[in-house]
């Protein structure tokens, strides 16, 4: 993974290779979720202008998200990787944190421009930004399509959080996993206080 990761990477080689990694996280995914979704292939399958709509979430929505959190882990497993100034323990820190905000975040500013370019939420922006908390408690139980998005940043986060543990010679995945599941309670935890803050 190192070789496809690295510093010196021109930026669009950097960031084709984090497309390519968030895509395989993606795709498989939002397989599973369809297919664990009572009736949704089938509506998917059988109505054009529902799977145009799915398509255009994904590609508005989705993987904007995807990317944009596994290029920010991605990029500080590179410098991980090439002994910047970057401490193991400030990683396992501060990437969930910024995990949380990324994710919270982008969601809070795509769905507004969703109801200004698309009309959805009504074209209410105010009501966009009103079902960001509510949409993200459910993500962290794959409740939602944003769960789909909350564990396909999974690709750019786990070699992150492993790298930072061999370097404290830790063991690695199985608290990689935990790491993450630290991000994915601390994402619940933000969105049901958004929803409280709103309420």
């Amino acid at each position: 993974m190192d070789r496809f990761f690295r510093l010196d990477l021109p930026v669009l080689v950097f960031a084709r290779n984090v497309l390519v990694l968030s895509l395989l996280g993606l795709v498989p995914l939002l397989a599973v979720f369809v297919l664990r979704t009572p009736g949704f292939a089938e509506l998917l399958l059988g109505n054009g202008e529902a799977m145009r709509l799915f398509l255009r979430q994904v590609v508005t929505n989705g993987l904007p998200v995807v990317f944009v959190i596994n290029y920010a882990s991605l990029f500080l497993f590179a410098a991980l990787a090439e002994g910047r100034r970057l401490g193991p323990g400030l990683v396992l820190l501060g990437d969930p944190l910024l995990r949380v905000l990324l994710f919270v975040g982008l969601h809070a500013l795509i769905y507004p421009l969703s109801a200004d370019w698309f009309g959805s939420f009504g074209g209410d922006r105010m009501l966009a930004l009103h079902v960001v908390g509510p949409t993200l408690v459910r993500s962290a139980q794959f409740g939602n399509i944003s769960g789909v998005y909350l564990y396909a940043t999974l690709a750019g986060a786990l070699p992150l959080y492993a790298a930072a543990m061999a370097r404290m010679g830790w063991l690695r995945w199985p608290l990689a996993l935990g790491v993450f599941a630290l991000a994915a309670a601390l994402l619940t935890g933000a969105a049901e206080l958004i929803v409280r803050l709103q309420g």
